[in-house]
Parts: structure tokens; C-alpha cells; sequence
């Protein structure tokens, strides 16, 4: 009769199948540490002080600091003070990229952060809580006789945190503050070649701005971008396991449909996990190649919000629905004839009296199951927080599709707000990862129970249910191993950007750790697929009719010795699935 491909295949082929995967995982770890550069780039600039003088009529709004029409520059504020020249009339240009290069569509995005270099002066310190008030205007063009276009202007405020290691002394004046980095504006796509940056800090005492920072010595700017051979290898990646993974969705789902029974549950999770997949795997960012998508790295995120609320979601239902029940279990056994009397009995006995082949509890009991409100308490929390976590990045990306020098870290609200966000969502990732370690080993403990009963039995089922167990429980393991990557990845990329030198061939680590986990999960998705199909093997008519089979007669062949399905009529569900039970909401 038909079982899933994991109990029915030869563990000769299960062995050959995991190797093949595990190559392919070795594979995508080393396109990223071998093939693939840096993910990202950081580009210093400090910022060119030019003199917007009112007397002399400039070609532009646009101040350059270099090139044809460069503005009129001085090196310091001090050289401005002897000229007479205002700070109002002081323009910070910053040209990315620097001379000679170009940006590209391959860099994706691009992030600026912003840092002051601020000295310190006796009658003019910092002041507790000091905002910076900044008239920023940004313009771009694609080729250096055009003329600049502008692109956005707003005015933003920026909280300084800077500390003054040495004593505030007259001996000490001068010594710069150490100043944190501050968030200062994001592009969701890089399609132009040329971009100018041209920051005032106006100054008007009466109003209080900008007053109180400090003396100001310079900006400096520093910009992040995608590297395009990053970019190239990842699209590669994308369009290499889209078809892959849809191929073997439709392969899994038509095996599906084609049983004479409704689909359950998990089967049901299974195929939503693999659309999900497919989700995040179809290369639309091809097209941000040739268009000027803003809105890609907000799509970017909410399709791996699904995905990962999806993945989330899955796990659980998973090691719910494969919870084995004991009672269920031992009755099963035994209402086949199967296992003697023993004390592991006793609790079967009084629940099935007649120890039917077909007890009514399991009936019921894959009834219940079979439903996915039982799971509410638990996949509900997780729905919640990817909600949460979609209207946090709303408020910032959001947001930055019309205004890209819009900070929610700007703000003392925003910045407490985005930092409990963060905060919170650690903590329910923790969570969550050590429930479902509980929760794995609950089914490990269960497991453990049964096993005490496969001695009475004969020695082909005796093998039987020990390979299935063998099979479920490395499962599992690759299930906690997947989830334990991630959390590995995500705290290396967050403490790690540089790279190993491993003989005469350099490692890029974050490269490698996105590729090799991006390439896990389309693994994992693809062999939870392929294993949880439905199998084509057939078996004798004396299993296949629901009849009881005791002793070594359920056995007339050597595939059947290892995973067989010797219960329920020929599309009935899985082995592993009917012996489970639904501990899971408890």
C-alpha cells in the first residue's frame, strides 16, 4: 500500500538522497566564502565646506565639490571667520561616489550614515539633549555634463550623543568629542550613476537652532551599498532554486490530490511552506536592475516575513502533529497481535476492550488533529509578532519612499520604540527556539516509551518501527540544526564583517552565511517535500485490505522489513502520521 517516500524508501536511496542534499549544502556555503565578494561596501567621505556667497550668482543650487563648476571652498571655520562669511552661507557638499567611479543598479541600495567631527570649546560646549537642525537637499544625474536634478529636500533633526574623554579644561581645548554614529538617509535602489549631497546647518539664536552643538569641525559621511558581485551571485542563487523548488511543490501537491482521500493538515502546512518558498525565491529584483524600484527593499522584507511566519508556523505544527500518543501507539500494536500482555498495555486494554483493528479513539482522534484552530495558542503569538514586526518596518521604509533621509532612530520615541521592537522580538525568538526544543524532546521522550514495547515483538516489526523511529528522530535533529543556523547566522553578521584567510584563498564569512542559509532553507523546504510525498510502492493484499497481520506474515518482502504502511485502506495517511498523537495544544 501507499506510505510517504520516508518510510517506504530503501535506506540505500534515503542515504544517497541526504548526501546529494548535503553536497549541495557544502556547495552553497562555498559560493558565497569562495565565489561571491563582501556582501556590502563601506565608502568614507568627508564632507567639502563651500561658501554660497549671495554677491556672486552661482549656475547651479547645486554646490559641487569638485569639477567644472566646484564651489568656492575654505578648509576651516576659521579661515570663514576672518573672511567674514556666516554659517548660514556654509554648504557641506559630498559627491558619491568619489572621482572617477560610479554607482550602479547592482549596489541596490544605498545607506549614509552621518558622524560630526565637534571640538571642544570652553564657551561653547554641548548641551545636554543638543539636536541638530539639518537643511539636507539630494540630487542626481547620469553622466558629469548634465545638469543636477534634485530628488529629495527635507529638513531633519539628529540627537547628539558625544562623550569628552578628558577633562573640560582651557589645557584641553580643542580635543574633539567622540561622537556616535547617526542614521542620516537610505535609498531602496541605486539606478542613477552620480549623486550630490549638500547639507546647511542654518543657525538662528532667537529660535534656538542649532545652537548649543558645540563648535562643528567637519562632516563625514559614510556610505554602504550592495557589492554587485554580491548582487549577481545572489540573483544567480535566486533564479537556479525558484524552478527547483516549484517543480518539486507541484510534484509533491499532484501526488496529493491524486489519493482518494481529502489532504490533512500537515500536508496542507507542507504545500503552503513550499509556496512561501517559492515567494521569496522568484527574482523579481532582476527588474530593479533596469527600474528605478524604490519599494524593493520594503517588498524585500515583507516577503521574508511571510516566509519566515510560514517556516515559524510549520515547526510547530510538525512537532505537534508527530507527538505520539502512547496509548495509541500501544493499542495499535497490539491490536494486532503483535505484542504480548505487559503492565504498557494495561491503559489500551480498558480504553479498546475488543482491540479492533480500527479503534473509534483514532478515528476521533485524527479528526481533532486534523484541524489547525487546535494550534491557535501557539502559531497566534507568532502571527502577532510578524505583524508587529511588519508595522515597525512600515513606520521607517515606509515612510522613506517618499522622504529616504527619514530616521525613526531620530527621535527619542522612535529610537525607545525601535529598540523595544528589537528587544522584544530577541526575546520571543529565544522563546520560541527553546519551546520547540521542549517540544522535540517531548516526541523524543514518547518515543523512548515506545520503545520499551518493540522487544515482544517479532523481529521484522521489530525493525520495522525502529527504522521509522531512526528516521523520525534524525528529522527532527535536521529540523533543530536548521533552526540553530539561523540563530548563528544572524548573530555573526551582526559581530563579524571581515574574513578568514584560509591557505592562499581568502573566506568572505557573511557571504558565505547568506548563501549557505539561504541555500538550507530551500534544501530543508525541498527534502520536507519530497520525503512527505506520497510513495508509489505497492504492497500484498493481505496489508492492504486493513486486516490484522500478526507475527512475521505482515512481512513478504525485504523493502517491507524497513517502512512499511500496514494499516488503512491503500491512500490512507502516512505511518508516521497515524502514530501520532495531539499533545501538542497541551
Amino acid at each position: 500500500m501507499a506510505g510517504a517516500i520516508i518510510e517506504n524508501m530503501s535506506t540505500k536511496k534515503l542515504v544517497i538522497v541526504g548526501v546529494i542534499l548535503l553536497l549541495f549544502q557544502a556547495f552553497a556555503f562555498m559560493v558565497g566564502g569562495l565565489i561571491a565578494p563582501s556582501p556590502t561596501t563601506a565608502v568614507h567621505y568627508v564632507a567639502t565646506k563651500c561658501v554660497d556667497d549671495p554677491k556672486k550668482s552661482q549656475q547651479t543650487k547645486w554646490f559641487m565639490p569638485w569639477g567644472k563648476y566646484q564651489c568656492d571652498k575654505i578648509r576651516s571655520f576659521k579661515e570663514a571667520m576672518a573672511n567674514r562669511i556666516e554659517a548660514n552661507n556654509i554648504v557641506f557638499a559630498v559627491h558619491i561616489p568619489p572621482h572617477d567611479k560610479e554607482m550602479s543598479p547592482w549596489f541596490q541600495f544605498m545607506l549614509l550614515i552621518l558622524q560630526f567631527d565637534i571640538a571642544f570649546k570652553m564657551h561653547n560646549q554641548i548641551e545636554d539633549g543638543a539636536l541638530v537642525h539639518i537643511d539636507v537637499g539630494l540630487a542626481y544625474r547620469d553622466d558629469l555634463k548634465s545638469d543636477w536634478t534634485e530628488m529629495a529636500h527635507s529638513f531633519e533633526q539628529r540627537k547628539l550623543s558625544c562623550n569628552f574623554t578628558a577633562t573640560k579644561t582651557l589645557e584641553n581645548e580643542g580635543r574633539n568629542y567622540e561622537c556616535d554614529l547617526l542614521p542620516f538617509m537610505e535609498l531602496g535602489s541605486v539606478a542613477h550613476k552620480y549623486y550630490l549631497v549638500n547639507i546647511r546647518l542654518p543657525v538662528n539664536e532667537r529660535k534656538k537652532i542649532n545652537v548649543g552643538i558645540g563648535e562643528i569641525i567637519d562632516i563625514h559621511l559614510v556610505g554602504i551599498h550592495q557589492n554587485g558581485g554580491f548582487t549577481k551571485v545572489w540573483f544567480a542563487m535566486k533564479t537556479f532554486l525558484t524552478p527547483s523548488i516549484f517543480i518539486i511543490m507541484i510534484w509533491y501537491w499532484r501526488r496529493i490530490t491524486l489519493m482518494s482521500r481529502p489532504p490533512v493538515l500537515l500536508e496542507k502546512v507542507i504545500l503552503a511552506l513550499g509556496i512561501s518558498m517559492t515567494f521569496i525565491n522568484i527574482p523579481v529584483e532582476w527588474f530593479s536592475v533596469g527600474f528605478n524600484w524604490t519599494w524593493m527593499l520594503l517588498f524585500g522584507d515583507i516577503r521574508q516575513g511571510i516566509f519566515y511566519s510560514m517556516l515559524l508556523s510549520f515547526w510547530i505544527i510538525f512537532c505537534g502533529e508527530h507527538l505520539m500518543e502512547t496509548q495509541f501507539f500501544e493499542t495499535l500494536v497490539l491490536g494486532r497481535g503483535e505484542l504480548k500482555m505487559c503492565d504498557l498495555c494495561v491503559p489500551a486494554i480498558k480504553i479498546f476492550p475488543e482491540l479492533g483493528c480500527h479503534p473509534t479513539k483514532k478515528t476521533q482522534d485524527q479528526a481533532e488533529r486534523n484541524r489547525f484552530s487546535i494550534y491557535w495558542k501557539q502559531v497566534g503569538p507568532v502571527v502577532f509578532g510578524s505583524f508587529c514586526l511588519f508595522i515597525f518596518d512600515m513606520c521607517e521604509r515606509g515612510v522613506q519612499l517618499k522622504n529616504p533621509f527619514y530616521s525613526i532612530w531620530a527621535s527619542d520615541v522612535g529610537t525607545e520604540l525601535a529598540m523595544a521592537f528589537i528587544i522584544v522580538a530577541g526575546i520571543c525568538a529565544c522563546l520560541y527556539f527553546l519551546f520547540l526544543c521542549f517540544m522535540v524532546f517531548q516526541v523524543f521522550r514518547n518515543i523512548s516509551g515506545k520503545r520499551m514495547c518493540l522487544p515482544a515483538m517479532t523481529k521484522a516489526r521489530r525493525l520495522h518501527y525502529e527504522g521509522l523511529i531512526f528516521r523520525f528522530k534524525f528529522l527532527m535533529l535536521v529540523t533543530l540544526a536548521c533552526a540553530a543556523l539561523t540563530v548563528i547566522f544572524f548573530i555573526i553578521s551582526q559581530v563579524n564583517e571581515g574574513h578568514w584567510q584560509w591557505g592562499g584563498h581568502t573566506v568572505q564569512v557573511n557571504s558565505a552565511f547568506f548563501t549557505g542559509i539561504y541555500g538550507m532553507w530551500n534544501l530543508y523546504v525541498f527534502a520536507i517535500m519530497f520525503l512527505y510525498a506520497p510513495s508509489h510502492k505497492h504492497y500484498g493484499d493481505e496489508q492492504s485490505s486493513g486486516q490484522c497481520v500478526t507475527g512475521d506474515a505482515g512481512v513478504n518482502s525485504g523493502e517491507d522489513i524497513h517502512l512499511t504502511t500496514t494499516i488503512t485502506h491503500v491512500d490512507g495517511p502516512t505511518e508516521i502520521y497515524k502514530m501520532t498523537g495531539k499533545e501538542a495544544q497541551e
